[in-house]
């Protein structure tokens, strides 16, 4: 009996917490696009109401553990370590990529520096280059934004680019909009933020970023190499449900990737998923 009711709860868990209702949260960067993509659900699907929420990635992949959410957003994979403490409490996270983003590493437009090397910036971010001038730019004192511990853009950035410890003196953020303001009011300043928050924003610079000194140096702004992961920082946006998706969280993961849904993904700044993504997308939504 105690099986059956386990499985009985687990399937309703795995269809939606609340008939008529989806509980979103998680990832800032991803925070203004599922909003809109639950505007753009709701004109298809009135009867239900998507509520989105940030946080940041380890608090929903948390609120998904804890049963909490119908849907995790995240901006970087799951941990190992997340699997296992879910799995604990009984929940199957599973993983569907909604978007790409190419995270920007922004600089105020009056700084003349221009390109950067992943190396370079990772050195800038632990507090061992100090000054523009170590990089080709002005004799000023840089000072690093960047985004707390909780949020996978955090965890993303220091595991791609920083490869060990952020300095002490970093301003942490609240979210990507803050960054964003920072370094616009900031001309010694440097951020790292979603490729949605920078289209079109005036005060700030994405820098072309390069592997190495001996690679080309490419722009976010440049899709078809965030695309092809030519981009350094190429990621991809996730979203985990607990077990496949089913009932109406499924219809809305559908809609996300829908034409109409990746549509919204470009309108807001991001990249449309690829068809290595859409091949994976596609085995766990059948």
């Amino acid at each position: 009996m105690k099986k059956l009711l386990a499985l009985i709860t687990t399937f309703a868990l795995s269809t939606s917490l609340i008939a008529g209702e989806i509980i979103v949260k998680g990832s800032d960067t991803m925070l203004n696009l599922v909003q809109r993509l639950a505007e753009g659900f709701a004109a298809v699907r009135g009867d239900v109401t998507v509520s989105v929420a940030g946080g940041g990635s380890g608090v929903g992949i948390t609120a998904i553990t804890n049963r909490e959410v119908d849907i995790a957003n995240a901006s970087r994979a799951i941990k190992s370590k997340e699997i296992s403490a879910a799995r604990a409490q009984g929940v199957n996270p599973v993983e569907i990529v909604i978007a790409l983003d190419g995270l920007a590493v922004i600089v105020n437009s009056k700084n003349p520096v221009k390109n950067l090397t992943v190396q370079q910036i990772g050195a800038i971010y632990r507090g061992e280059i100090k000054n523009w001038n170590e990089v080709g730019g002005p004799n000023k004192k840089i000072v690093l934004y960047g985004r707390q511990p909780n949020s996978g853009t955090f965890v993303f950035f220091r595991e791609e680019v920083v490869k060990g410890e952020y300095a002490s003196y970093m301003r942490q953020m609240n979210g990507n909009a803050q960054i964003v303001d920072a370094v616009k009011n900031d001309e010694g300043g440097i951020g790292y933020v979603g490729l949605g928050y920078i289209r079109n924003v005036e005060g700030i610079r994405p820098l072309a970023v390069a592997k190495s000194s001996q690679d080309q140096y490419i722009s976010p702004l440049n899709e078809a190499d965030v695309k092809s992961g030519a981009y350094p920082l190429t990621r991809p946006l996730y979203q985990y449900t607990n077990g496949k998706p089913k009932g109406q969280v499924l219809d809305f993961i559908r809609f996300e990737l829908s034409p109409e849904g990746q549509k919204i993904v470009e309108e807001e700044g991001f990249v449309a998923v690829t068809q290595p993504y859409i091949e994976k997308n596609s085995k766990i939504l059948q």
